[in-house]
């Protein structure tokens, strides 16, 4: 009899133990606005309100939040911020806020124009 109740434990833990493991997997998130348009960007400050322009300068856009992004640059003069985004047509843009952040889907998906901090940027995906 023991032996049968040791079993009967063992199989009930078996298949009780996989389960709990699958639901305690957290589900797959759906993609956003911040998934798109992650990634390295570089190109040139166009016009700085506190200095020249520059060429070759890296951003880098980190998803953060759902259709939340953090901008940071490889440039002192840029200030690392963050921009909550939104779709409006064929554009990804800045949702609210001081900065500009576009992004036209027909015209360059890759090309992203930045103001942030009275400089404003133009850089392409790498």
């Amino acid at each position: 009899m023991r032996v049968l109740h040791r079993w009967a434990i063992g199989l009930l833990l078996a298949i009780l133990v996989p389960a709990s493991v699958a639901l305690a997997a957290p589900p797959e998130r759906k993609a956003d606005l911040a998934d798109m348009v992650a990634g390295t960007y570089e190109g040139d400050i166009i016009s700085d309100a506190r200095g020249s322009s520059k060429s070759g300068v890296t951003i880098t856009v980190v998803r953060t939040g759902k259709n939340l992004v953090e901008i940071s640059c490889d440039c002192t003069r840029i200030p690392k911020v963050q921009i909550p985004l939104e779709r409006a047509m064929d554009a990804i843009l800045a949702g609210s806020g001081p900065h500009v952040f576009l992004i036209e889907l027909q015209r360059d998906p890759r090309r992203l124009s930045l103001t942030i901090d009275d400089a404003s940027l133009s850089v392409a995906k790498q």
